[in-house]
């Protein structure tokens, strides 16, 4: 065989040296996923740091002189981006749910009790999961690949935290195995406890004032502006629920765990399945006395029906699920002198009493004040201001008084009496009767701490959302005499914002931009901005459905807003009589003469399922029951939660339990999912 050499080598082209060149990147990129995810998820590492290093320096150094090849699934974007300028928001697609708690075995077996009663058989198939207390978080993955992650926020919509997440060393950016093409998980970022050490004492080095416990220490460093502060911090997360899958449809919460696993997220190792609610109970138990040899802190478990079936039968009450309850342990107590009792008023004229302590350190967190819930509470308490008194904090609930402490009891002591006038602006106090709230008679007109705190609900996260108006703002703009009513932040200029102290030119700027953005909030979020009594956001959203504009909800009658599915007489009371208040109605007016919207979208407000209720129940065969309920909600339609004479149908699915039976008494139309698109057939013809 003869060989020919040429004069000259031969060299690759481009289009070959860089097919070379992405073939090593990809391989480089495949070794470090999968040892991180020995290191960090599965805590089982196969090479040594320097290795490690290694592979990483190669593939730095091609993409840092290749651009084109560079990604950003890429292990090396994991060191954090520049300073962001502010998060966008994030609407979740599934609404992130809070819990409902337990706080005694008692309760615990209530809650069990009342899942068996509803579901009309008993329940024996449990997850139970260490609630571990961090920041919750989601994270959404296409094709395979992470692509937004987000903060929990209000549930519905949270703070786009995407380029803090690649940091996260156990947050994959490409998953293993065959993934749905789209996959949206829940989950919490947390620190190890040797994590926040390190941090503090570092702090303290540097003379910085220290985080207060390690939950904060995480949800402020996820929270980072610039992600290069976040990457620095040794931040870990657990994934424990789905938000959203296409294509796949597990049977059971352990089936989701496994398969989390199996694609490379890192998920809890003393997650649990049982059987019976004495187990559920006695794992409870067990955790309780075993939440100390954790180097993460956990603040209760998590108890979940296993069965995903079940779970949707179960369905939730507002934004709890039935089908999960969190068994909070017993919270973190101190004693610390009571100094004196104060007293808030409130945005309706209540009289909110809270305790002011000599500061002392609970759960580490240094508490100076707690609340006193009312008048009958310390009196029952028999709490008076020079007690020694016993304090507690559970997780991130307001700290509260137990009690006093009486063999500690000063001689002198006196019962407490709450002020007969407001302590703001010298009204009489009176208490309604059947009311646990004593209440300020000087209304809105007299009273300026009704108006700053009417101002401060009305431009806060879930209503308005001014996020530049904050509490300090808020008060000088009271105080100038510039807002007298929250509809008058509209007319607002910035020549009146630079004359308020350190407001410049550019936040006074930014303030009338988020003012101006704040005139597209929904009707909903309008309602639950103007402070009406007992309507919080979900009643809002009630009222914003069935009436559809400001306009036909300020001429309802009672007998009206009372016919609305989840809308009880005290409500209704509450609502027909805010609207019949001339200053309330010329508060409205202000608003709309400033341009804000008044009205539910239009698919909303005309759609063909306008002013009807409908109950979604049993297993669907071709959309899952969030689908079902969000179109119903997006053809004008109300999702009701439990069969009464209000619904209008009821969609059944195999296996319907409890809900057939009361629509089948009640003589509710009943559909099936073909029957449901004859319904919204007939009704878009209609």
């Amino acid at each position: 065989m003869h060989i020919t050499l040429s004069a000259q080598p031969v060299m690759p082209s481009r289009v070959e040296d860089l097919q070379s060149l992405q073939e090593r990147v990809e391989e480089l990129r495949s070794q470090l996923n999968h040892h991180n995810y020995r290191y960090y998820v599965l805590d089982s590492p196969e090479i040594a740091d320097a290795e490690y290093d290694r592979l990483m320096q190669q593939l730095r150094e091609i993409e840092t002189d290749h651009a084109e090849l560079q990604s950003p699934d890429s292990p090396t974007q994991r060191v954090g981006a520049g300073p962001a300028a502010q998060f966008a928001v994030v609407q979740h697609r599934v609404p992130m749910l809070s819990l409902a708690n337990a706080f005694s075995a008692d309760t615990l077996r209530a809650w069990h009790e009342r899942i068996t009663r509803l579901l009309g058989g008993d329940i024996k198939d449990f997850a139970i999961e260490p609630k571990i207390d961090g920041l919750a978080i989601m994270l959404r993955y296409e094709r395979g690949r992470f692509g937004v992650g987000a903060t929990r926020g209000d549930g519905s919509q949270g703070e786009d935290i995407t380029a803090n997440l690649r940091t996260v060393r156990s947050v994959p950016l490409t998953l293993n195995d065959s993934p749905p093409a789209y996959l949206e998980v829940r989950g919490e970022v947390y620190l190890s406890q040797a994590a926040f050490k390190k941090i503090n004492d570092e702090r303290a080095a540097a003379g910085q004032p220290l985080f207060a416990n390690p939950r904060n220490c995480a949800a402020g460093s996820v929270r980072q502006l610039d992600s290069r502060i976040t990457a620095k911090r040794p931040l870990d997360v657990f994934i424990y629920a789905l938000g959203e899958a296409q294509g796949w449809q597990p049977r059971t919460q352990w089936e989701i765990l496994e398969a989390f696993g199996e694609w490379g997220f890192k998920t809890n190792p003393n997650n649990r399945r049982v059987g019976s609610i004495d187990e559920v109970m006695a794992a409870c138990a067990e955790w309780e006395h075993r939440r100390e040899s954790l180097d993460y802190e956990i603040d209760g478990v998590v108890v979940k029906v296993n069965d995903l079936h079940v779970q949707s039968e179960l369905g939730a009450v507002g934004r709890e699920p039935r089908w999960a309850i969190a068994f909070k342990f017993p919270p973190v107590q101190a004693t610390t002198l009571l100094e004196r009792i104060a007293v808030n008023v409130g945005r309706t004229g209540s009289l909110n009493p809270f305790a002011v302590l000599r500061p002392v350190q609970v759960g580490g967190v240094t508490i100076s004040q707690a609340t006193l819930h009312n008048e009958d509470d310390i009196r029952r308490k028999d709490i008076r201001v020079g007690d020694t008194v016993l304090v507690h904090r559970a997780g991130e609930v307001i700290p509260q008084v137990i009690g006093p402490i009486l063999s500690k009891r000063p001689p002198d002591t006196r019962p407490y009496e709450l002020p007969t006038t407001c302590p703001v602006c010298g009204s009489p106090v009176v208490r309604p009767e059947g009311e646990a709230m004593s209440r300020c008679t000087g209304g809105f007109a007299r009273c300026i701490a009704q108006r700053f705190e009417l101002l401060k609900h009305f431009v806060g996260r879930g209503s308005m959302d001014i996020e530049t108006v904050g509490e300090k703002l808020a008060w000088s703009l009271i105080e100038k005499g510039l807002v007298y009513d929250p509809s008058d932040l509209y007319p607002l200029t910035k020549e009146q914002l630079i004359a308020l102290e350190r407001m410049g030119d550019k936040s006074a700027q930014n303030v009338l931009d988020n003012i101006e953005a704040s005139k597209h909030r929904s009707l909903t979020r309008v309602l639950y901005a103007l402070g009406i009594r007992y309507v919080g956001y979900q009643t809002a959203e009630l009222l914003a459905r069935a009436f559809g504009s400001m306009d036909q909800l300020r001429q309802a009658t009672y007998e009206q807003i009372v016919a609305v599915e989840g809308i009880g007489p005290k409500i209704a009371e509450s609502v027909h009589a805010w609207f019949r208040e001339p200053d309330n109605l010329r508060v409205v007016d202000k608003l709309v003469a400033a341009g804000v919207n008044m009205s539910e979208e239009s698919a909303t407000r005309g759609g063909p399922l306008a002013g009807l209720t409908v109950v979604v129940t049993g297993r669907l065969e071709h959309q899952t029951r969030t689908q079902i309920e969000q179109r119903i909600k997006d053809l004008g339609g109300i999702v009701g939660d439990s069969v009464s004479k209000k619904t209008s149908y009821l969609i059944a699915g195999e296996d319907a339990g409890s809900k057939l039976a009361k629509a089948q008494k009640l003589g509710t139309p009943i559909l099936d999912e073909a029957g449901f698109e004859a319904l919204l057939e007939e009704k878009s013809h209609a």
